[in-house]
């Protein structure tokens, strides 16, 4: 686990990909430059989760990337992860803080300015806010934002003095990150950008110069 809680302004998280396990995939991602991994298994056995988290960590740590667990605290905390990212319907932030203490990066899922308030009384280092547009990764879809939906959140934010690092999720495209920067996201995280990518590393040169504004 390392020492700080620098929150990445890109983000990958893993899927499952015909043909590619998930290391390998990971280590495709480490190589092209992107410096948070998230690993996301849905409906894998614990067996599973903690094989595949070990063999994460092991490049993480290579790579010098920062390596969030998908919903699963006990396996964040077997392998020391750096933390783990939960989804609404998951364990509460405040009780996975326990489990994991205070270095631990704990982030959460929100998509709406209440989900917001809500993470932020429960200690959140980050917020995933999404989806921006429909995606194929995730079964069950919150409501879309658009572009419109994140610019009236983040300005609620910006009155309430909301200051966590907030992370657009859900189908964003390299052309839709300059703006999505510019509504006053922190970053974004993204899967079939890049996991469909041919050139991986080209793509995530492009993508790090949107995000400068």
């Amino acid at each position: 686990m390392k020492c700080g809680k620098d929150i990445a302004n890109l983000q990958y998280i893993t899927q499952p990909i015909a043909g590619l396990s998930t290391i390998d995939q990971v280590k495709e991602m480490c190589l092209a430059g992107v410096k948070w991994i998230q690993l996301r298994l849905k409906d894998a056995d614990e067996f599973v989760w903690e094989q595949e988290a070990i063999e994460v960590w092991e490049v993480c740590q290579d790579y010098g990337v920062t390596f969030i667990i998908n919903d699963n605290v006990e396996v964040a905390k077997r392998v020391m992860a750096d933390g783990v990212h939960l989804g609404k319907e998951d364990m509460k932030p405040s009780e996975a803080r326990k489990i994991l203490g205070n270095e631990a990066i704990i982030g959460g899922t929100a998509n709406s300015f209440q989900d917001i308030l809500t993470l932020q009384k429960e200690g959140i280092d980050y917020i995933g806010l999404g989806p921006f547009r429909q995606t194929e990764t995730k079964k069950k879809l919150s409501p879309i934002l658009g572009i419109d939906g994140y610019e009236n959140i983040i300005a609620k934010c910006r009155q309430a003095n909301v200051t966590i690092p907030i992370v657009g999720v859900g189908g964003i495209a390299l052309e839709d990150i300059k703006l999505l920067r510019k509504s006053g996201l922190h970053g974004v995280a993204v899967s079939g950008l890049l996991a469909k990518a041919k050139n991986k590393k080209e793509l995530v040169s492009a993508m790090y110069a949107e995000l400068k504004i």
